[in-house]
């Protein structure tokens, strides 16, 4: 999946903070517990050896019981009596570790947390692109186009099923909802961008996303369907550089095909 959802779970982010909180808490646990255990070891060491001698052999042999490696020196009585209080303690914070930190990271918040993290590093990157905002239709067909003639590609969508489905034919997407669309355009890089090519069955849409473009890069090129001249003045008025009328098209190519025949006929 490529998709960057701007109104993100907070939820997400907040279980990613509070499992790293535990995993150092873990890690403290740990790191204490191997301190003990040291202590312990080289206080109990009755040997001959310096005293750096003994604290790497009693570090050596508290770092094997903490990563349960189990490769122990010969102990006496007294070791052997520290080394079995030591390993249920091991066990005690392994157990309490691993039921801090089992689950927090498996829920669909996460996955959304992670994916937004991905996205922006690409977005970061991302210069030269073309933006089409909606996926529908008209949209869709402008992007798998575009995507064919090498361009890279990025889909503004506003609802779910657009976005996985632009997302599932390879293409960049930002998803977010009407009330946080210029949130959305904000984070489309529109000063890198190429183009512009504005989609949304609602005229009212399209005009408001064309004056936020031209707003952001007033030299962008952006391209948007208009319904008849009126809405042509508008679009223009505020910052497209081509409107293109569907009924106007469609005439053309009628008459071209009208032409061509006639022109063939016997």
């Amino acid at each position: 999946m490529q998709i960057y959802r701007v109104d993100e779970p907070r939820l997400g982010a907040l279980r990613v903070r509070e499992w790293r909180h535990r995993a150092r808490h873990a890690l403290a646990l740990l790191l204490l517990l191997l301190t003990v255990v040291a202590t312990g070891l080289t206080l109990l060491d009755d040997s001959k050896a310096p005293l750096p001698t003994k604290v790497f052999h009693a570090l050596w042999d508290g770092v094997n019981l903490v990563t349960t490696l189990g490769d122990f020196s010969d102990f006496d009585e007294r070791q052997k009596f520290f080394m079995l209080a030591a390993m249920l303690a091991t066990m005690l914070v392994a157990a309490f570790a691993i039921s801090m930190l089992t689950g927090l990271l498996s829920g669909d918040d996460v996955m959304v947390y992670r994916e937004n993290r991905a996205m922006e590093r690409k977005l970061e990157r991302l210069s030269d692109h073309v933006v089409v905002v909606g996926f529908h239709g008209l949209g869709e067909t402008i992007a798998e186009r575009l995507r064919a003639a090498g361009e890279t590609v990025l889909v503004l969508a506003v609802d779910e099923a657009a976005a996985n489905r632009a997302s599932d034919r390879g293409h960049l997407v930002l998803l977010g909802a009407r009330d946080v669309f210029d949130d959305v355009m904000r984070r489309a890089q529109l000063e890198r961008a190429k183009a512009v090519i504005v989609t949304s069955p609602d005229a009212n849409d399209n005009l408001v996303i064309t004056l936020m473009a031209r707003t952001m890069n007033p030299s962008l090129t952006i391209i948007v369907p208009g319904e008849n001249d009126l809405r042509k003045t508008l679009l223009k008025t505020a910052g497209a550089s081509e409107v293109v009328i569907a009924e106007d098209l469609l005439a053309s190519a009628i008459l071209d095909k009208l032409t061509l025949h006639t022109k063939v006929a016997p």
